[in-house]
């Protein structure tokens, strides 16, 4: 057992539903989706948000994954010795932010020391560090830091999920993999999508998924920095690079082009009062 860095709460990695952990939307009694069928089925019977988190955190979908997010939970000691004393989420990363949001950022998945470590998607590590430093600078999140499930931020107008909800081997998901945890996606852009007047994009794989979601028709516009298409329904999907360190850390993303992302995005979700 190995205590939460925040709360000081005893856990076991990965973290079993139910055990406490901050912001688990989980109980012992959540239904598990155990094949891609499952995972069809039970996505599309979704009611609420609360329902879809609560499903998509314990989902078994997918063999590869499950074993790699678990591995990496239960072998921190030998590998990361900033986290050894920490427990790990270790289990699918659900969305963050409001259920009405106006604004949508999609991602790639979750990091494997970083939501796979935290529980909360963009959390713990220098991408979401990254990010949310944005998110703050132009009003959308309540602190410059995300540093885990306790730590209180909450986020404003918006919501940030990954396309696939696991942390995948070298950060790549394979096809399948992406296919099986699709449902999922499908049902919170169904849930949480009715408000939103934009997506933003982090990457070309995002970019994909969120025209694959809307039933853009092909061919696809090409993805690029500060790209801008128009999906079938009227709202707009606008690309952005990931806030990868790779893309950080050689300049090829600067936090002013991060902040231009995140001010257009702003401007075309408009008012929600207006």
């Amino acid at each position: 057992m190995l205590a939460h860095p925040r709360t000081g709460v005893l856990f076991s990695s990965p973290v079993p539903p139910g055990s406490g952990w901050p912001g688990d939307p989980a109980d012992a009694d959540t239904a598990v989706a155990r094949t891609a069928a499952q995972v069809r089925s039970r996505a599309r019977r979704c009611s609420d948000v609360a329902d879809l988190d609560a499903q998509v955190s314990v989902c078994r979908g997918c063999r590869r994954l499950v074993t790699w997010r678990e591995d990496v939970a239960t072998r921190t000691v030998a590998t990361r010795k900033a986290y050894a004393a920490e427990p790990y989420w270790g289990r699918p990363v659900p969305g963050l932010g409001p259920a009405r949001p106006r604004i949508w950022v999609l991602g790639l998945a979750p990091a494997a020391h970083g939501a796979n470590r935290t529980g909360r998607v963009f959390t713990g590590d220098r991408s979401g560090d990254f990010l949310f430093a944005a998110l703050h600078r132009v009003g959308l999140a309540s602190s410059a830091e995300s540093v885990d499930a306790a730590d209180g931020l909450t986020l404003n107008d918006i919501r940030v999920v990954a396309a696939v909800r696991c942390a995948p081997p070298d950060n790549a998901p394979t096809p399948a993999e992406r296919d099986t945890c699709e449902p999922w996606l499908s049902a919170e852009w169904r849930l949480t999508g009715q408000d939103v007047r934009v997506v933003v994009a982090l990457g070309g794989f995002a970019w994909k998924a969120a025209l694959d979601l809307t039933g853009a028709r092909r061919p696809y516009p090409k993805f690029g920095h500060g790209a801008l298409a128009a999906l079938p329904d009227g709202r707009q999907l606008l690309g952005c690079y990931h806030p990868s360190q790779q893309n950080t850390f050689t300049g090829r993303l600067t936090p002013d082009m991060l902040d231009a992302v995140f001010t257009v995005a702003v401007s075309l979700a408009g008012n929600p009062n207006g």
